[in-house]
């Protein structure tokens, strides 16, 4: 009997590829892994084996290939011509570079020295970290935390097919949503089109504004909060949550939100990263996506509306979900509103912005956020995660 189709539109390359191990086959799995070289990894690549389980990554089986890695940091598209942007690589740290070949096969550990997935390695190949950083970072500077990251990693990859035989337990489980069943919530929904949200950061009144004005052109809104790895100055995951629950509550309509979690680390890869967060949107079942200001940037690396520019250099039909550009929303006293450079003709003194830096520093000294920026619950749940630091 063939499987029911999949709803929604269909996943990035055609089909969900998922690389959870069935139950039954965990034993023999084990007993096999057990006699592998083994690897243990960090949380990042933790997320993406996680990824890689239940079809996030689409179309991706495991980790790159050689020729795969090289078309992707090079052309930002997989050699079969499938746009692609973020070279999904697995590290190897120079112990097992005289243990590994290619045909061999290579157990990944977590921290606690679980069995989390076999990867089947057959390619093994060298990369120039620099080269790597220049084109798909835009820098060199390890003071950009994807950079100083992938400079702490080995030069020497491995690729290769990954069956996963254990996934970790979700954080938050109330919104825990793999991509199948995120595709089943909005068919039961009714919603036949569907803009995603990304998002390591509350979302604030400026957000909100792009939401709902998103939302007057689909059916639902799937908000989406990345909780994997991001920066230590970055605001924790259960603190984002609780502002994301208290303004679901009081300011959207229930019935055209969803609230689910992206369980995938940040790269801070700018412009190449709100492509690739698209793709993965894609895979949950998202016909649009929106991007903003300085999408998945950080610093003064990239420019103010660098990540929608790079969407010009693919083709539409492949990359196959809709995103939306909005310009900084902000509030404008003179407006008595929420706008955008595009609606307001107001100068700079009417309108109330505030960096993450100046957000930080108010809620540190207790000072209250202005209501303007950000809805008076939000403020609380800040207000109360940062007392006393």
């Amino acid at each position: 009997m063939a499987p029911d189709p999949l709803p929604g539109p269909p996943p990035h390359g055609g089909s969900l590829v998922l690389r959870l191990a069935p139950p039954a086959a965990l034993p023999a799995l084990d007993q096999r892994a057990a006699g592998l070289a083994s690897l243990t990894v960090d949380q990042r690549t933790l997320a993406d084996v996680d990824q890689f389980a239940c079809g996030a990554l689409s179309p991706l089986d495991g980790f790159l290939r050689g020729d795969d890695y090289r078309s992707v940091v090079h052309t930002m598209h997989l050699t079969d011509g499938l746009p692609w942007t973020i070279p999904i690589a697995l590290a190897l740290p120079d112990e097992l570079r005289d243990r590994l070949r290619e045909g061999d096969s290579l157990a990944l550990r977590s921290q606690d020295g679980a069995t989390v997935a076999v990867v089947d390695v057959e390619s093994l190949y060298e990369r120039d970290p620099r080269q790597e950083a220049r084109l798909v970072y835009r820098t060199e500077d390890d003071g950009h935390p994807g950079v100083a990251a992938l400079y702490r990693e080995g030069t020497l990859l491995a690729g290769g097919p990954v069956t996963v035989l254990r996934r970790p337990l979700p954080r938050f489980p109330r919104y825990h949503l793999d991509p199948t069943e995120a595709r089943a919530a909005f068919a039961a929904r009714g919603w036949r089109t569907v803009v995603g949200f990304q998002t390591r950061n509350p979302v604030h009144r400026a957000h909100e504004h792009l939401q709902k004005v998103a939302l007057e052109h689909v059916d639902g809104l799937f908000l989406q909060p990345l909780i994997g790895a991001t920066k230590d100055d970055d605001i924790p995951a259960d603190v984002r949550m609780r502002c994301y629950e208290v303004l679901l509550r009081g300011y959207y309509p229930a019935d055209r939100v969803l609230l689910g979690t992206l369980p995938a680390a940040m790269r801070y890869a700018g412009p190449r990263e709100a492509v690739f967060h698209a793709i993965l949107r894609k895979n949950y079942g998202c016909t649009h996506f929106i991007v903003g200001r300085d999408h998945a940037g950080v610093g003064s690396y990239y420019g103010t509306y660098d990540a929608q520019r790079i969407f010009a250099e693919f083709d539409p039909a492949a990359l196959g979900i809709t995103p939306l550009f909005y310009e900084n929303a902000f509030y404008c006293r003179r407006c008595a509103a929420m706008a955008t450079a595009r609606t307001c003709p107001h100068d700079d003194a009417a309108r109330l912005t505030l960096s993450g830096t100046r957000v930080r520093e108010l809620l540190r000294t207790g000072e209250p956020l202005p209501p303007e920026f950000s809805r008076p619950e939000v403020a609380a749940v800040l207000g109360q995660a940062f007392a006393g630091t």
